[in-house]
């Protein structure tokens, strides 16, 4: 029995090879309602095959996909997925139709309420142009009127595969504000597939990190930005030297930038006492100090350790992953 607490999407050991390669490897999603849930990772990492099996339009050689608490089967895929929209690869329309004509043979084949139509076209803002021939549409405007199609029937959840690809500057924004608004605005939970963690990060909740197939991280993005410590930055007019000092100060140097400017910390924020003691050092071994800041690493730093990890073939990182989506 489906309830408000069930997430959007859980899938438990899901898993599907083509040949002796496994795209989908014991993944074991929970996306929680409500919300954007980014999920993220490089090409070939298994996000497509993943998305093909949540919306059944591909079958798993094992373990299950619950959609809104409801186990998807044969038996229930057509009444459940009813309650869900889908954007999945380049989107199918008629170039010699209308926008609004468009909408209009997607509703009389649902049959769904003629006023949808009005009501998606407001969404995605597209009331200006919908009596317009599709083969005149920009690609955005064609992005924006796939996403109509996949509003109509009012879903639950709205599942996005690359929206944004092929999209110039404007066009991403454009897509990116209407996802943005779409859980508070309409209520849907966005499951959102993509490999551009910048794109990602500033519309979604929640985020879920595969490579090769396996589950690297799921959660939010503080805990993700919370998987690497901070580190203390000084830049140095002699940055070898200075690693030698801090070094032999007790300070374990993490890196020294390859242009010479900028030996990195390794620590977690030190005290005042502590800042001090290694600018009195270096300052008495005559190196100038030029700057001393407190740096995180990126998400996109982060993006690309875990995925480069996935990608030579290491292990992922499963208790890490079930205790944060836990």
């Amino acid at each position: 029995m489906t309830t408000d607490a069930a997430p959007a999407v859980e899938t438990a050991g899901l898993t599907r090879s083509f040949g002796d390669v496994r795209a989908v490897d014991d993944l074991r999603l929970r996306v929680p309602r409500g919300g954007v849930y980014g999920f993220l990772g490089p090409n070939g990492a298994g996000k497509t095959t993943t998305i093909r099996l949540l919306l059944g339009l591909a079958r798993p050689d094992r373990g299950d996909v619950r959609l809104l608490g409801e186990r998807l089967t044969a038996a229930t895929r057509r009444a459940l997925l009813r309650r869900v929209g889908a954007l999945v690869e380049a989107p199918s329309l008629y170039p010699h139709l209308t926008g609004r004509e468009n909408l209009r043979v997607t509703q009389e084949l649902r049959a769904l309420p003629r006023a949808s139509i009005d009501r998606v076209l407001g969404v995605v803002r597209l009331e200006p142009d919908a009596d317009r021939l599709v083969g005149g549409y920009s690609q955005g405007m064609r992005q924006r009127l796939a996403l109509a199609l996949a509003l109509l029937p009012e879903p639950e959840l709205l599942v996005l595969d690359e929206p944004t690809n092929g999209l110039d500057p404007a066009g991403i924004h454009e897509m990116r504000a209407l996802i943005q608004a779409l859980p508070a605005a309409h209520g849907v939970s966005v499951f959102l597939s993509s490999h551009l963690l910048a794109e990602v990060e500033q519309v979604a909740g929640h985020v879920g990190i595969v490579g090769r197939g396996r589950l690297l991280f799921e959660g939010t993005l503080a805990e993700l930005q919370g998987r690497r410590r901070p580190r203390v930055v000084l830049e140095v007019d002699r940055p070898s030297a200075a690693a030698s000092v801090l070094r032999t100060a007790g300070w374990p140097v993490e890196r020294v930038d390859e242009h010479g400017v900028a030996p990195s910390v390794a620590a977690d924020i030190p005290s005042r006492a502590e800042v001090a003691r290694a600018v009195d050092a270096l300052v008495g071994a005559g190196i100038a100090l030029y700057q001393l800041r407190t740096e995180r690493p990126s998400l996109e730093d982060l993006f690309l350790d875990l995925t480069a990890g996935a990608a030579l073939g290491a292990p992922a990182d499963r208790e890490t992953a079930t205790a944060v989506a836990r």
